[in-house]
């Protein structure tokens, strides 16, 4: 080292004899049915719900339940398809406190036909309004007009059709009695429906038409001077009758305006008395303005038309598009098609036979967020996002308390009504179910969501592995059986379901929390159970072999990429040695992903080393099937390369390593410390152990650090050992912090208490190389700056000096060198 290199505490002794095997007690952890006070779950109370979530749960009650802007629900961690389901029964459980919501109707606005009135009442009181309004119809339709045609008014009718009609023979009869006594004759013709005077000659006391004065002058009983005379008379009396039949028409145009006038009082008399009772029923609402409005159209528009008024009957009807029931609790609504029209609402439209659409208030069809006014409406948000402007009306709909209607989507070639009703105000929560990545997505590209959904309840993945959470899942087993008619469920069972809930959380002193996957497992479980009953024909329950039975079903049926994997090792396509040692090559371990499955198989992981400047290569980088966090991995290995080789030279040598047939993309870190192994195998040309694979990150101070998948990674190295024989020597090395994370199946456990089988916990790579070379790895003594002779790191440091060596020597000066017999020191150590 340096003369001035400062002054630093000696690091602790690293330890390098190689492990010991796992004792078969920590290879999984148990559940004892002795341990459980109950026999079968039908002893057991069912619990409701989910287990083990207080916080979650308590953050979930605090959103629906306070009353202010934007404390809506975003729950995060729940898995399974019924997530939805479970999140509505969480919320019946918590019945949360909200205000009443009102009712809303919707009714034909008669002013604005193509805007819908919203008429908004007490909440339980719009079955009642649209009660009313149906009988006010049906008056309109079939009583207004046998009303109308009663005695009382058609006697007022008469009388003044009969003053109208003396009013005119006042003014007709000494007109006529005037013309008759000139020889002329007063008749009145209709043209057009109008009343016309005609002036005729009297013959013989007849009036004589035009077409008759030819025939009469033949007879003799006119003669064309008389003809000529009255021709004048009638001339000269024109303007007489004219202006006396001008007066006539006003008198009959007055008449009709009477009569009309009279059946419009009435009409309004008889309509204003339907009325009373939806006034006094309804007051201080729209209700009102509306029976005005409606009053209004029916008398001054449709008294002409009553006998025909069945074919616009439908104006008068009301539409409840948002009802409650007296007493009815607050909706929880869950919405499992979020699209923009299902939460928002639309019109449902009829094609006529010309085909054009028609719509109308009728047709208006509240949405998810309208039926959840004064609840909760519970929303999946991937599939709200999936949908193409359900989150922009969601936004919307929160921020202005509004909701608004969307046409519906119809062919381009039918004419779509324009109609917009009245936005409906809404006063609701929002619970939004999701991952963590929708989540941050969300908080990140939308600057409305932080502001609208500020209650984030975290449901955890996980629960504490301890009595307290198995006697949960008892009751939780309960419920299922007594709910869908299961067989009860024994303590071994329900044991064995405690297990492979600590299997499934892989994660130290922790049971999952997701039971959905742990019912369905159950479920199976129960169908074996009551099989076996039939066939004994003895009373079905559930003992724990059904659930490991289950399992393994469950296993099989989605174990075919690793059943592949196994055939081809088995007739060589893929090379996995097993057995011996060899140089440069050791087994890794990977994991693969069927569904909710995971699957662990070995990879042959090889290095290769020698003179160069290169530096260590990454094939898998090289060739871009490397992600992120492999090469991060890898680049770890340089520095713990220079951690366990302290030389004073750079570390001069070309290196490869490669997942051989790997053609997918390799991901993670879980590799690097038996790369650094395989690596160092190379280096020192030193044969390590085939019949071992091992897992495990590794740092740039040589400790191994934990990895995901353990026990998945140990069962597939079983699973190819079995299928060519178990021999005693085989086995698995881990990061010891995984030992906590340990639940491997019943026969890998077995075989391991057979001796059959082995797994080693190491803490740092020391321990590792130890196992693999079969030799100390050596501690570095920073004094000396030496590692004990013989040691793997003292073969591999002497094997970088002489690369180095090689790499700095001409061909023709260069001299061989032997590993043993070259000093570790760089003092002295001159070119040949």
């Amino acid at each position: 080292m340096p003369d001035d290199a400062p002054a630093s505490e000696p690091e602790p002794e690293i330890e390098s004899e190689a492990p010991r095997p796992l004792p078969v007690a920590d290879l999984r952890w148990r559940c004892d049915p002795a341990s459980l006070s109950f026999s079968s779950t039908a002893e057991v109370e069912p619990i409701p719900g989910i287990v083990g979530q207080d916080q979650a749960i308590d953050a979930l009650r605090f959103g629906v339940e306070i009353h202010a802007k934007g404390q809506n629900v975003y729950v995060r961690g729940l898995q399974g398809t019924g997530r939805l389901t479970m999140v509505r029964r969480l919320l019946e459980e918590i019945r949360p406190q909200s205000p009443d919501a009102p009712d809303h109707l919707y009714v034909h606005d008669f002013e604005r036909p193509d805007r819908p009135m919203l008429i908004t009442v007490e909440r339980g009181r719009g079955e009642l309004l649209c009660e009313k309004l149906g009988e006010l119809r049906r008056f309109v339709v079939g009583e207004l007009g046998e009303a109308m045609g009663g005695e009382p008014l058609l006697s007022r009718k008469r009388e003044l059709e009969r003053e109208s009609m003396r009013d005119i023979e006042a003014l007709t009869d000494p007109l006529e009695a005037e013309l008759r006594d000139k020889g002329l004759a007063l008749l009145i013709g209709q043209a057009g429906g109008v009343a016309r005077p005609v002036i005729m000659p009297l013959v013989e006391g007849q009036p004589v038409p035009p077409e008759r004065f030819g025939a009469l002058i033949r007879e003799g009983k006119l003669t064309t001077e008389a003809l000529e005379e009255l021709g004048e008379a009638s001339d000269a009396a024109r303007e007489q009758v004219d202006a006396t039949f001008r007066k006539v028409g006003e008198r009959q145009r007055r008449l009709r305006e009477q009569l009309r006038d009279l059946a419009r009082e009435e009409a309004r008399r008889l309509l204003t008395d339907a009325c009373v009772e939806l006034r006094e029923l309804f007051p201080g609402t729209r209700v009102g303005a509306y029976l005005d409005a409606l009053v209004h159209d029916v008398v001054q528009r449709r008294l002409p038309e009553l006998d025909s008024i069945e074919e616009v009957a439908h104006l008068y009807e009301a539409n409840l598009v948002s009802g409650h029931a007296e007493g009815e609790p607050s909706p929880v609504i869950v919405e499992h098609a979020p699209t923009m029209r299902s939460l928002l609402g639309t019109l449902d439209t009829t094609i006529k036979p010309d085909g054009s659409a028609r719509a109308d208030h009728t047709s208006v069809r509240g949405g998810a967020l309208v039926r959840a006014d004064g609840g909760v409406l519970v929303l999946e948000a991937g599939e709200l996002l999936a949908h193409p402007g359900a989150w922009s009306a969601l936004v919307r709909t929160l921020r202005s308390g509004r909701v608004e209607l969307v046409m519906p989507e119809l062919p381009l070639l039918v004419p779509i009504p324009s109609l917009k009703p009245e936005p409906i105000p809404v006063d609701l929560k929002v619970v939004l179910v999701g991952d963590s990545r929708l989540y941050y997505l969300l908080d990140q590209l939308d600057a409305d969501f932080p502001h609208l959904f500020k209650v984030l309840a975290d449901f955890d993945e996980v629960i504490p592995r301890d009595a307290e959470h198995v006697a949960l899942y008892a009751g939780v087993f309960a419920r299922i059986a007594r709910e869908e008619r299961l067989p009860p469920f024994s303590a071994s069972a329900i044991a064995e379901l405690a297990e492979h809930g600590a299997r499934v959380a892989a994660s130290r002193g922790k049971l999952t929390a997701r039971l959905g996957r742990l019912a369905d497992i159950g479920r199976e479980a129960a169908f074996l159970a009551s099989a076996r009953a039939r066939t004994s024909k003895g009373e079905a329950l559930v003992e724990g072999e059904d659930v490991r039975e289950a399992v393994r079903r469950t296993k099989r049926r989605g174990d075919g990429p690793a059943r592949q994997f196994r055939e081809m090792v088995a007739d060589g396509r893929i090379r996995v040695a097993t057995e011996g040692r060899a140089v440069g090559q050791i087994n890794g371990l990977a994991v693969i992903q069927a569904g909710p499955l995971t699957y662990g198989f070995p990879t042959r992981i090889t290095a290769s080393v020698g003179t160069g400047m290169g530096g260590a290569v990454n094939i898998e980088r090289e060739s871009e099937l490397s992600g992120a966090i492999h090469t991060k991995g890898f680049f770890i290995l340089g520095g713990l390369l220079r951690k366990l080789l302290p030389t004073e030279h750079p570390l001069a040598f070309d290196a490869s390593l490669a997942f051989e047939q790997s053609y997918g993309t390799i991901d993670g870190d879980s590799a690097s410390a038996a790369e650094i192994v395989c690596l160092l195998s190379a280096l020192t040309d030193e044969p390590i152990a085939q019949n071992i694979a091992m897992t495990g990150a590794v740092d740039q101070l040589g400790h191994v650090l934990p990895i995901g998948a353990v026990n998945e990674k140990i069962e597939g190295f079983f699973d190819t050992c079995r299928a060519r024989g178990l021999d005693g020597e085989q086995g698995v090395v881990i990061p010891r912090s995984n030992v906590g994370d340990l639940m491997l199946r019943h026969d890998v456990v077995e075989a391991c208490e057979r001796g059959e089988f082995r797994v080693w916990p190491v803490g740092t790579i020391h321990e590792a190389l130890a196992l693999f070379f079969g030799r100390a790895a050596g501690t570095f003594d920073p004094e000396t700056e030496l590692y004990p002779r013989g040691t793997v790191l003292h073969r591999a440091i002497v094997a970088a000096f002489v690369l180095w060596r090689r790499a700095q020597a001409k061909p023709e000066d260069f001299e061989v060198i032997e590993g043993d017999e070259a000093p570790v020191g760089h003092e002295g150590i001159e070119p040949s």
